[in-house]
């Protein structure tokens, strides 16, 4: 090899460890792992000073310690991480997003209470609710079966009055940040930006089915007709029991689900006669549709009350906003079957023989969530027509039982 070859090399040579030199001084500032300011995360962050003390973790988390402890026994394998660092524990993890669903807020700030940095913290969330939904969603939401609607049918009668009754519907907007390039899909018509949540729920605020994530700008009826809800209740595929004999006579009669005027007529959706100035007996039957059909708006205003980010705009994509709101609906679910202070009687609304009484979560849920917006036309066939008024002769002639209150 010739001597200015050699030297070429060793100049090549030169200049690259300089260049690696400043490459070092350039990115040598990330140093660590964790920043010293979050080192003690495990003696002084939100978790550790709080997760030990009874009455403020319930009032963090609305729940008590043995209901989350039930709660982790499912998910606690799908949180679990494992790696040469440290982790963050799945008890952790669990409850900073069950703090965050409670109250909402700002991520910063949630994130320097825990000692995480920011886009941990979003992350840990976001898979959190994912694996709510995805281990609890088949036990604490699945669609119910022939039997569990006749049971439905039995409380939505024995409670409210109504006869047949599976279920009410109703859908709410959620409102979020303007997604970008989505244009005016999301821009509903109060003048916000939302994704629609529908749901149809129980006599008890126990959610049914729920349908999250269209477009703020449809209605609820077209929400409805294209959730998979919607199409399996239009195709008569959800197992609906066949009809029975209304109590006291012998008309048999549909089951059916209720709901606002925002839905159209059909023989399994019932909804009140429009206009005003009605006569008496469309006026009484009115009425009583409206008493079943405000346990959707219970269940919802307990939703919104419990996990309070559904009450502000999530800042968020639609995709993880539809994340948080499935795992809040869950949430919702699983805690009224094994927490009894999550919905206190006095909570929800109450029948006294003569006036419902407001329950206490419209106290503390001063803007409730936003009603999805009416539809532009209600055609409904002939037998609809016919069946709302043999429902309504029927309510007509058999007064509010002095036994049905809640």
């Amino acid at each position: 090899m010739e001597t200015s070859q050699l030297m070429n090399i060793i100049s090549l040579i030169l200049m690259l460890f300089e260049a690696g030199e400043c490459l070092k001084k350039l990115y040598g500032r990330r140093r660590y792992w964790v920043r010293p300011l979050l080192r003690n995360r495990d003696t002084h962050g939100f978790f550790a000073t709080t997760f030990c003390f009874p009455d403020e973790f319930q009032k963090t988390i609305r729940m008590e310690k043995n209901t989350f402890d039930l709660l982790l026994t499912f998910v606690k394998e799908r949180l679990r991480k494992h790696s040469n660092r440290p982790s963050i524990s799945p008890e952790c993890r669990l409850f900073m997003t069950l703090a965050y669903l409670a109250h909402g807020g700002s991520k910063q700030i949630f994130s320097a209470a825990f000692k995480m940095g920011v886009s941990t913290m979003k992350g840990i969330v976001s898979e959190t609710c994912e694996v709510l939904w995805e281990i609890l969603g088949p036990i604490y939401l699945s669609v119910p079966k022939e039997n569990e609607w006749k049971r439905i049918a039995i409380d939505f009668y024995t409670m409210w009055d109504l006869p047949n009754c599976v279920g009410a519907i109703d859908g709410k907007h959620i409102n979020l940040t303007c997604p970008s390039n989505s244009g005016s899909q999301f821009y509903n018509y109060k003048g916000n930006y939302s994704i629609v949540l529908l749901a149809a729920c129980d006599a008890n605020y126990t959610f049914t089915s729920v349908d999250i994530g269209a477009f703020g700008s449809q209605s609820d009826g077209g929400v409805m007709w294209n959730s998979r809800f919607g199409q399996q209740l239009y195709k008569g595929q959800l197992d609906l029991p066949k009809e029975e004999v209304l109590p006291g006579t012998d008309k048999s009669f549909p089951h059916y689900f209720v709901a606002d005027a925002a839905f159209p007529l059909k023989p399994f959706l019932i909804r009140p006669y429009p206009g005003s100035n009605l006569p008496p007996e469309k006026e009484i039957f009115n009425k009583r549709l409206s008493r079943a059909r405000r346990v959707i708006e219970n269940a919802f205003g307990i939703l919104a009350s419990r996990w309070r980010i559904l009450l502000s705009s999530l800042q968020m994509s639609p995709a993880s906003a539809e994340k948080v709101i499935k795992a809040t609906v869950l949430l919702h679910n699983f805690l009224k079957m094994h927490d009894g202070s999550y919905c206190p009687p006095e909570y929800v609304d109450r029948d006294d023989g003569t006036v419902l009484i407001n329950g206490l979560w419209r106290k503390e849920v001063p803007v409730p969530l936003q009603r999805a917006r009416r539809t532009a036309s209600n055609n409904a066939a002939k037998c609809a027509f016919k069946l709302r008024d043999e429902l309504m002769s029927y309510v007509v002639s058999h007064p509010i039982r002095q036994f049905s209150r809640q």
